[in-house]
């Protein structure tokens, strides 16, 4: 599209200012408000149902490999986030305190949950005795405090809502397995779900999470050429069980250390969806998120007959579960199309008295604002079902077009600055010896940090990009988000 063809003038053109495009996206398609409080958001309604629809397919996901929900204390005593010293110190300046009880100084300082392993395991102290109690597969939804320096409205705020999976299993085999099996689960509903393509892989020992033997997470690519961390999976080992005396009596009557997981994915992924799929007029959600999926737009409905028949259609529509509205307001036609092209509505239904007389409705898919005319008849939801799997498939293809488009294998960090200045940001490809001191000269040299080491290795060469010594491992590269 033209950088002029906007159809809403309040939004910047992701072509002058990116970050500007975005915050005018979630505030222009009332996503979010800003608050009194710098760094947290008001998610309002919209945005909220968004995470609502997220909440509900990635829940079954879960409850279908077995686990269950739970819910954790918001506060943790000092003491107890104490236990494990790489925890604590990798949290230590994210974790906000609470120091006073009404107006009674407290004998201990409160920690203001920002990961809940430690209350987790403290649980596991407290009812695993036998093998018999394992394995404990638990997953909560929650909110969490994270005191970020620089907030963006779903990227990184200071409070943000999530799901914390964890899971206690009787040895590292099982664990492992459980580990992998919940990043896949992420990487489908990414796939499925929000039309997202994502690369799988390891974190680099550097990046991994605060107390993790390995850290794995799915990483995905935005309309600018920046990555972004769409979930993460975490395998523990027996390294908590240890801190928090945890224990069970195995088979053969033998005392063991249980080995832990945990793995989680956050209101971040809308941000991930508006800047995967949107565009210069707004929003472009996928169906399965969106909280309307089909708008219905009367034309000319003060003529008789035509409210009537749209009302119809919406009903026709519901009993078919698909999430349908139908504006009757008296704002003008244009003026619907636009709004509803801001909230990124995937599909929607034109009716008129022509179209009446014809016994058709016009359909406009979000994507490629291709028009077609649909009998209305009995196969009409089917029909409209159809077209909705046609804006997934839009979606899902145009994003992998642009990972690729954007992704550069390299085998020098010349080669990467080169490539980033004439091309722009986005994934570059390139191998690594393993050591830090080279992960962090790339850094230094380049501006791109590792992403992860995916599963699906490529040879790009021999050597490492930085210091020409054997590679050991090809690594994704990125500016991140």
């Amino acid at each position: 599209m033209a950088k002029n063809d906007k159809k809403v003038a309040a939004i910047t053109s992701m072509e002058e200012d990116f970050a500007k495009w975005y915050t005018d996206i979630v505030k222009k398609a009332e996503l979010i408000e800003y608050t009194s409080v710098k760094g947290c958001m008001v998610i309002r309604p919209y945005g909220y149902a968004i995470w609502e629809n997220i909440q509900q397919i990635l829940d079954a996901m879960f409850k279908a490999t077995g686990h269950e929900n739970v819910c954790m204390p918001m506060f943790i005593p000092e003491s107890l986030l104490q236990k494990e010293k790489d925890h604590v110190e990798g949290f230590a300046p994210e974790v906000a305190w609470v120091t006073h009880g009404g107006s009674e100084k407290l004998e201990e300082r409160l920690c203001v949950r920002p990961t809940s392993e430690t209350l987790f395991c403290e649980h596991y102290h407290n009812i695993i005795q036998s093998y018999r109690d394992l394995p404990k597969l638990y997953n909560q939804w929650v909110s969490v405090v994270r005191w970020e320096k620089t907030t963006r409205p779903f990227l990184r705020s200071r409070e943000f809502l999530w799901q914390e999976g964890h899971t206690i299993h009787e040895n590292a085999e099982q664990a492992r397995e459980e580990t992998i099996k919940m990043l896949n689960v992420y990487a489908e509903f990414c796939e499925l779900f929000c039309a997202i393509p994502v690369v799988k892989g390891r974190k680099t020992e550097s990046d991994k999470f605060a107390g993790a033997v390995d850290t794995y997470a799915i990483e995905a690519l935005m309309h600018d050429g920046k990555a972004l961390q769409a979930g993460t999976s975490h395998y523990f080992g027996d390294g908590f069980a240890k801190a928090f005396d945890i224990t069970y009596t195995d088979k053969n009557n033998t005392v063991q250390y249980p080995h832990q997981t945990s793995w989680g994915m956050t209101t971040r992924m809308i941000g991930a969806v508006i800047m995967t799929h949107g565009d210069n007029n707004g929003l472009v959600l996928p169906p399965a998120i969106a909280p309307i999926q089909v708008v219905i737009i009367p034309v000319s409905q003060q003529k008789e007959g035509v409210l009537e028949k749209a009302l119809e259609l919406k009903e026709l529509l519901e009993m078919n579960n698909i999430r349908v509205k139908l504006d009757d307001s008296d704002n003008t036609p244009g003026w619907k199309y636009s709004e509803y092209e801001m909230k990124g509505v995937p599909l929607r239904i034109e009716i008129g008295p022509r179209d009446i007389e014809n016994n058709v409705c016009v359909a406009v898919k979000r994507t490629s604002r291709e028009k077609s005319n649909i009998t209305i008849d009995t196969n009409l939801p089917k029909n409209i079902l159809v077209k909705l799997q046609e804006v997934v498939d839009e979606l899902y293809k145009s994003a992998f077009e642009n990972r690729e488009k954007r992704s550069y294998p390299c085998k020098t960090t010349d080669e990467i600055t080169s490539v980033l200045a004439e091309k722009g940001d986005g994934f570059i490809k390139a191998m690594w010896c393993g050591s830090e001191e080279c992960e962090d000269k790339v850094k230094e040299l380049t501006g791109v940090s590792s992403r992860c080491i995916p599963f699906e290795r490529e040879e790009i060469s021999d050597v490492c990009v930085c210091c020409g010594k054997p590679a050991k491992e090809m690594v994704y590269w990125g500016k991140a988000y």
